[in-house]
C-alpha cells in the first residue's frame, strides 16, 4: 500500500518489479487525488492526461508546458504548495491567461478546497494567500487552434496588440533564461499563434538594443575619465 494510483510515488517501481517475477498484484481501491481532482474541478473531462509533478526550470520544463498548452484534454498536475504560484504564472504564459483551471489541495482530508476560475485568477488568488498542503491542478484542455492574432476572432485591434505584446514579453523571459532567440520565438509560437517571424525580429532587435546601450555606457564612462 504506497499509494493510489502508484504514479508519482515508489508504489510504482515496487508493483513493476514484483509483478515482473511473476508475483500476484491485488490493488486496494482508495483515495487518488487525480479522480478527485478531475470530478472537483467542474471542467470538461472526458479526455484527461496525468503529467505528475512538471520539471522545476530548463528547456524539459518548457517543452511540457508548451505540449500542455496544445493538448485538447484536461491536464492534471500535482504540485507543491510553495511552488505552486509560479507553476501557475508559467502554465498562463503557456496556455493563455484565460484558460480555464481548477486547485484542490488536501484531497479528501479536513481541509479540502476547490478554487476555480482562468490561470490568472487563480495565480493571483494563490499568491495572496499562503497555501498549504498537498495541490492539485487541472488545466482545461485547448480549445481549437489558436486565432490568428492579425485578425482575432472577436477581439478588436486593442487587443490584438496586447496579444502580441504579452508574446514579446514571454520571449525577452525565455530569452533571459537562457534559451536562443530563435528556439523562444519558436516556443512562443508554438504556445500562441503569433507569427514566429514577429516574435524573433522582436528578440533580435532587443539584442541589438540592449548592445547599443552598453556601448553608450561605456562611451559615457570613458567621457567622464577623461
Amino acid at each position: 500500500d504506497a499509494g493510489t494510483p502508484l504514479i508519482s510515488d515508489p508504489g510504482e517501481g515496487l508493483v513493476a518489479a514484483w509483478a515482473g517475477r511473476g508475483g500476484q498484484v491485488v490493488p486496494i481501491p482508495g483515495a487518488s487525488a487525480v479522480l478527485a481532482a478531475l470530478v472537483a474541478s467542474a471542467l470538461p473531462v472526458a479526455r484527461w492526461g496525468f503529467e505528475g509533478f512538471l520539471p522545476r526550470r530548463g528547456a524539459e520544463r518548457r517543452e511540457r508546458l508548451a505540449r500542455i498548452a496544445q493538448d485538447d484534454r484536461a491536464t492534471v498536475i500535482f504540485e507543491a504548495a510553495n511552488r505552486t504560484v509560479a507553476t501557475l504564472k508559467d502554465l498562463a504564459a503557456a496556455c493563455g491567461v484565460d484558460r480555464t483551471a481548477a486547485l484542490s489541495r488536501e484531497l479528501t482530508k479536513l481541509h479540502e478546497e476547490t478554487l476555480r476560475g482562468t490561470l490568472g485568477e487563480l495565480a493571483g488568488r494563490a499568491a495572496a494567500v499562503r497555501l498549504r498542503g498537498e495541490v492539485t491542478l487541472v488545466v482545461a484542455g485547448a480549445q481549437g487552434p489558436p486565432a490568428d492574432p492579425a485578425v482575432p476572432d472577436g477581439m478588436g485591434p486593442v487587443s490584438a496588440v496586447e496579444r502580441m505584446a504579452a508574446g514579446h514579453a514571454r520571449v525577452d523571459s525565455l530569452v533571459a533564461d537562457g534559451l536562443p532567440r530563435s528556439a523562444a520565438a519558436r516556443q512562443v509560437a508554438a504556445e500562441t499563434g503569433l507569427p514566429r517571424r514577429s516574435l524573433f525580429a522582436h528578440a533580435v532587435k532587443g539584442e541589438e538594443t540592449a548592445s547599443h546601450e552598453a556601448a553608450q555606457v561605456i562611451e559615457d564612462l570613458q567621457e567622464e575619465r577623461q
